[in-house]
């Protein structure tokens, strides 16, 4: 049976705009995003056959274009749009947070980090520079590494708090693992970062792990 058949309570996209996105279940929301389905499938069947050949929403938007475009349904002009939604996102995101917000705990900028380093398939260290009073001057990615390592040099990390005139600063690097558990050598790398910045009178106010959907705070746990 066509979605046009169902009754119109039942419709993905009349459900959202009498309820609102978050009443709708990841395999609605993707139902929208795609529009149609195929020959044998409704887009919510569809949608719901992706969710489970992928595993969930989160594995499908981080999918690699071979991946996505070989899936039934899917191809290059829905990954691109996808790509493009998704981008968007990140930067409606970025803006809000770079528009004066303080930055009083971490949870303040974990959603924001999330979402710029929780799906990269590698890791990246990046930090956000703050002047006196918590307020977001910059965030920079400032190293790259592979699946399980980065190199952070702090003289680079120097040179940028030194560039934004900052005060206070955040780092935080992902784990493409999902598991935010800080490692011993995140928690040596921490406890000497803070070191090289007190000798400018930075304050580092805290380290976060990045995962997927969740974060670790390094100084909620004690390790600054």
């Amino acid at each position: 049976m066509s979605i046009k058949d169902w009754p119109s309570q039942e419709r993905p996209r009349e459900r959202l705009l009498q309820q609102g996105a978050k009443a709708l279940s990841d395999a609605e929301l993707l139902a929208i995003f795609l529009r149609t389905g195929t020959r044998n499938l409704s887009a919510v069947d569809l949608a719901r056959q992706l969710l489970t050949d992928f595993g969930n929403l989160s594995q499908l938007l981080q999918a690699s274009k071979t991946e996505f475009c070989a899936a039934e349904g899917l191809g290059e002009a829905k990954f691109t749009q996808l790509q493009a939604v998704m981008e968007m996102a990140r930067r409606i995101q970025a803006d809000a947070l770079s528009q004066g917000q303080t930055i009083t705990k971490a949870a303040d900028a974990a959603d924001f980090l999330i979402a710029e380093l929780g799906h990269r398939p590698a890791e990246v260290f990046g930090a956000l520079f703050l002047d006196t009073k918590h307020h977001i001057l910059a965030f920079e990615e400032l190293f790259h590494g592979t699946i399980d390592h980065t190199s952070v040099h702090p003289r680079e990390l120097i040179r940028r708090v030194m560039h934004h005139n900052a005060a206070r600063i955040i780092l935080a690097h992902n784990h493409p693992s999902g598991d935010t558990t800080p490692s011993q050598a995140d928690i040596t790398l921490t406890k000497s970062l803070k070191n090289a910045l007190e000798m400018l009178d930075v304050r580092l106010l805290d380290h976060l792990v990045i995962g997927k959907k969740s974060f670790c705070s390094l100084a909620e746990h004690g390790f600054l």
